[in-house]
């Protein structure tokens, strides 16, 4: 009777065992039998950092498949991985039906392409379907966690075929939808500068590009965006306009706040002292640097006490000196500088508190 009731195992059998005992490199399953159950590690998981004790607890039914049985030293070697397998090319033939994601690890590269464990199934991803380009190396996918469609199953000979870059079109065209489906004129966003033009910058808006038109960069007058950014430059910027059937953003990226006009006008009126910048030297006077992007004139009449001749026998571009302001156009936004006007200044404070000394040594 003890005989009847022990299972005879044979290569093939699927089994199922209760756990026994649990080490860091396999599981040990009393299956009821003359032979105790093992399953090693690499028949249980692909995962290098899963752990044995935290996938199992004694007392846990597994179900495995028989690998090989070996009556001399009562040892039968399972494999979980194989009926996980068989379960899960099910999922695989639904998901390639359903065009659904699924996801999985690259094991291997191999010649035409990658091998993936997706759920225990081997998935083969050619080349042209991984987007690595032509003459990447397929290594560098190795190890990491990916997200596929299956694009072709083979039930007779259970193989299946997956394209990492259908999944990754499929999601960029949903991004762009939900995009376009809730893009508003004004809205803002932060994003990192793709490329550049000789007529402006396109910005990566998370997935779809917009372009920020050169006029659009900067206060005043560039003759190439680079002055401003740089690829892979992170910026804010604002939705101008957009077309939807023809895919087009126009951004802008200067603001209210970053008009030199109004920093100047904020900062400065009309009788103020500023120290400036000589950038330019004109027959009639100079213009000098007040705040960034934004210049006054020096006319050549107020550069000096006396009569100048050329404005170069007195100033130099990149000169620093002291104005007063003396006009503000705020109609066509120009600005009078006069260095005159601000000795005339000095003379006269200078000869008031001469004649307050002078009055009140009388006094004394």
């Amino acid at each position: 009777m003890l005989g009847e009731s022990i299972k005879t195992l044979n290569t093939g059998d699927t089994v199922v065992g209760v756990v026994m005992d649990i080490s860091p490199t396999e599981i040990k399953l009393d299956l009821g039998a003359k032979s105790t159950g093992v399953v090693t590690r690499d028949q249980i998981t692909d995962d290098p950092n899963a752990k044995l004790a935290d996938m199992f607890k004694i007392g846990d039914e597994v179900e495995a498949f028989v690998i090989k049985v070996s009556d001399v030293d009562g040892i039968a070697m399972l494999s979980k991985k194989r009926v996980d397998a068989s379960k899960n090319w099910k999922n695989i033939v639904a998901a390639a039906e359903s065009k659904e994601t699924v996801e999985g690890r690259v094991t291997e590269a191999v010649k035409g392409g990658v091998v993936m464990s997706v759920d225990g199934v081997r998935v083969f991803v050619p080349a042209s379907q991984t987007g690595i380009p032509k003459e990447g190396d397929l290594n560098t996918l190795v190890g990491t966690t990916q997200k596929i469609k299956i694009i072709e199953v083979r039930e007779d000979r259970k193989r299946a075929y997956g394209s990492i870059r259908e999944y990754r079109q499929a999601e960029r065209k949903a991004k762009e939808e939900a995009f376009w489906s809730n893009i508003h004129e004004g809205d803002t966003y932060e994003g990192p500068v793709k490329s550049l033009t000789s007529f402006g910058a396109f910005v990566d808006l998370g997935g779809v590009d917009g372009m920020v038109h050169m006029s659009e960069l900067s206060w005043k007058h560039i003759r190439h965006p680079s002055e401003v950014v740089k690829v892979g430059d992170v910026i804010k910027v604002f939705v101008k306009s957009f077309d939807r059937e023809k895919k087009r953003i126009s951004l802008g990226y200067k603001t209210e706040d970053t008009d030199p006009w109004k920093i100047f006008t904020d900062k400065y009126k009309v009788g103020d002292i500023a120290t400036v910048k000589i950038v330019s030297l004109m027959p009639f006077g100079a213009f000098a640097e007040v705040v960034p992007g934004a210049d006054g004139l020096i006319h050549i009449s107020q550069i000096a006490r006396e009569k100048v001749a050329r404005t170069a026998d007195v100033l130099e571009v990149g000169q620093e000196v002291d104005v007063k302001i003396t006009d503000i156009d705020y109609e066509h936004k120009k600005i009078s500088l006069s260095i005159r006007a601000l000795l005339d200044d000095l003379d006269a404070l200078e000869e008031e508190a001469a004649a307050d000394a002078a009055a009140e040594s009388e006094s004394n």
